[in-house]
């Protein structure tokens, strides 16, 4: 099987694609290669390692279909390629044309190229397709430093103590970002039907791991812990300004197993659409990030910031229970894990965030 990995110097692309080598099973022959524009701080960093496990590297743009023409046949594309901060085309730093660009066309050429080559697509989407206001609107309490449910309340279709499913609303605003993965999801979904291509579409919560590159409004386990260590300005951010926002967190390699039955399937599911998170067993809040980081390199201070963010929201857990029950899929790297690895890269790699936060 010949697989392309789009955004294959990020941080899920390169992670995916080493995984994938590591665990292809017995006498089946893999190859893989990818493509990147290397326009997220560090991902160059990547490249080496790729070099050296034998995995051939493309320079070039999704954006500009020209570039993609020298690419070797393949029969599946895992699309790991996107501008990933909510807060792209608004915050001034990324156009809004340009963010569309990069998440938004890029997916159309690349569904193009799997027409040509009749090959499989599955898409990394996001957990935030869900709508902003019905997320901020679900009824929060404070509870050991964390937000978590208030089952006292009702509680709107698509959530439970399990988390946000895939039944829960995804009506605007989602945020640019947001829309521009939905919308990917339809692209893909609609490709699928009328060109008799296999599409999946997974959507991942936040992500998190050695290596990854961390911005604070992006990679917000790395920021933070990198940040944590070495003694650099933090701030909790709205919502009472005290870190109980709350998120989930998967490790990138625990979807690897999941991706081989995919390409193995040949079945007409009910569905294409996926959560995959670490669930509540692996949610936690700023503060408790904070609390953990004490204990691990010391006191340090955050600051307060009252002031609301745009975009953001108290709460996200993902459930992912339908995964489980159609893919007998679970998470395999606990919270805790995730959490050690991250130190450890940061303890060994001094100018991290330098590197990939742009400072």
């Amino acid at each position: 099987m010949k697989l392309l990995i789009t955004g294959i110097c990020g941080f899920a692309g390169s992670t995916i694609a080493c995984a994938l080598q590591d665990q292809r099973r017995a006498g089946e022959a893999l190859t893989i290669f990818g493509v990147d524009n290397f326009s997220r701080a560090g991902s160059e960093t990547n490249r080496r390692t790729l070099k050296q496990r034998g995995i051939k590297f493309y320079h070039g743009d999704l954006r500009l279909a020209p570039d993609l023409d020298a690419l070797p046949s393949f029969d599946w594309v895992i699309d790991a390629a996107a501008n990933p901060s909510v807060l792209a085309g608004v915050d001034g730093k990324t156009s809004t044309r340009q963010m569309l660009d990069h998440n938004l066309l890029s997916t159309v050429n690349v569904l193009e190229l799997c027409k040509r080559h009749k090959a499989g697509f599955i898409l990394l989407s996001t957990s935030r397709v869900y709508s902003i206001p019905a997320l901020a609107g679900l009824p929060m309490l404070e509870k050991d430093g964390a937000f978590t449910l208030d089952f006292n309340k009702p509680l709107p279709g698509g959530v439970s103590a399990q988390g946000v499913s895939e039944e829960f609303s995804t009506m605007p605003p989602l945020s640019l970002y947001g829309a521009s993965k939905l919308a990917s999801e339809f692209l893909a979904l609609e490709y699928g039907e009328a060109f008799g291509l296999p599409v999946w579409i997974n959507r991942c919560g936040l992500l998190a791991g050695a290596g990854q590159f961390g911005r604070a409004d992006q990679g917000i386990v790395s920021f933070w812990i990198n940040a944590c260590l070495r003694r650099r300005p933090l701030k909790y951010i709205g919502f009472g300004s005290h870190g109980h926002q709350t998120r989930d967190v998967l490790h990138p390699r625990d979807l690897v197993p999941l991706l081989f039955k995919q390409f193995d399937y040949h079945g007409q599911p009910e569905t294409r659409i996926f959560n995959f998170g670490g669930g509540p067993a692996n949610s936690f809040s700023l503060l408790q990030l904070s609390r953990w980081c004490v204990e691990r390199f010391g006191e340090h201070k955050i600051e307060a910031d009252p002031a609301p963010r745009r975009f953001d929201i108290p709460w996200m857990v993902m459930d992912s229970n339908r995964a489980g029950a159609f893919w007998k899929w679970l998470p395999q790297t606990k919270l805790a894990e995730i959490f050690d690895e991250v130190a450890r890269h940061a303890q060994e790699h001094e100018n991290w965030l330098e590197l990939s936060a742009d400072f």
